[in-house]
């Protein structure tokens, strides 16, 4: 049996991909049981700095196999829910991971593909890369991404999008959110390395703690706390190991020490 998903590492760079080319590397119990143990390891493994996200062959994902959506439609309403609740945890897994993620993403990416993208941090497609919210043609919707693309797009950009089900282009995806930067597919490769030179050049605690700080100014709403807090972690950041390194590099005209 072919292995669903590839890990591969480029020294502190771990390239997960997709690996259901023949199904435009659709979703099924397997795969997202697979994608997210490999997310939890590299949550713990202190040498990765670095994950990207891509698919084998022509598409990025293409959502749900339709396969395992049959077996899941004559399926009962509790292990419907159970089945919900492992894409669930993995697009938590991914969304929350200690490591700053980055996206390739080429041809399909539809339903969870969608969900994966919104849940990276940084998201780079070729130009010739579709994008759709398809559900709501099956009579469903996309309510277990839903939070991740409504982040990454905006509430309003989310109504018209799940409620018509339409295919949107690549530069659409720009606009609206869902991606950072549209290259010709030839450029695809060169885009991702570039984002990922930049983030090997941050500081491995300042890069992988920056999401959570995003998430928290974002949500938090108590203005005092909000001030307290961040006055905290700059205050840690700046004593820190870490942080005295960067702050003596800069001083003294040098690279980091992380900077190989």
């Amino acid at each position: 049996m072919t292995n669903p998903l590839l890990n591969l590492r480029e020294g502190p760079v771990a390239r997960l991909r997709l690996n259901r080319p023949d199904l435009h590397n659709a979703f099924d119990a397997m795969l997202i049981a697979a994608l997210t143990g490999a997310l939890e390891a590299v949550a713990d493994d202190d040498s990765v700095r670095v994950v990207i996200l891509e698919g084998e062959g022509p598409s990025f994902s293409a959502g749900a196999d339709l396969n395992w959506m049959r077996g899941m439609a004559a399926a009962s309403e509790a292990d419907n829910r159970t089945d919900s609740l492992a894409l669930a945890r993995l697009m938590r897994t991914l969304d929350e991971l200690p490591k700053p993620t980055i996206a390739r993403v080429q041809g399909a990416a539809f339903g969870g593909g969608v969900g994966l993208v919104a849940c990276c941090d940084i998201a780079v497609a070729s130009v010739d890369a579709k994008f759709g919210l398809t559900e709501s043609k099956l009579g469903l919707l996309p309510a277990v991404i839903s939070p991740y693309v409504i982040e990454a797009i905006g509430p309003r950009e989310a109504r018209r999008w799940f409620a018509t089900a339409e295919i949107f282009d690549a530069p659409t995806a720009q606009r609206i959110g869902l991606l950072h930067e549209v290259v010709p597919a030839a450029e695809l490769d060169a885009a991702v390395q570039r984002q990922t030179d930049l983030l090997l050049k941050a500081g491995p605690i300042a890069s992988a703690q920056a999401k959570a700080l995003v998430r928290r100014v974002a949500h938090e709403h108590d203005r005092d706390r909000l001030d307290a807090d961040n006055a905290a972690l700059i205050a840690r950041l700046r004593v820190s190991e870490e942080g005295q390194e960067g702050l003596g590099a800069f001083l003294e005209k040098r690279k980091p020490r992380w900077c190989k």
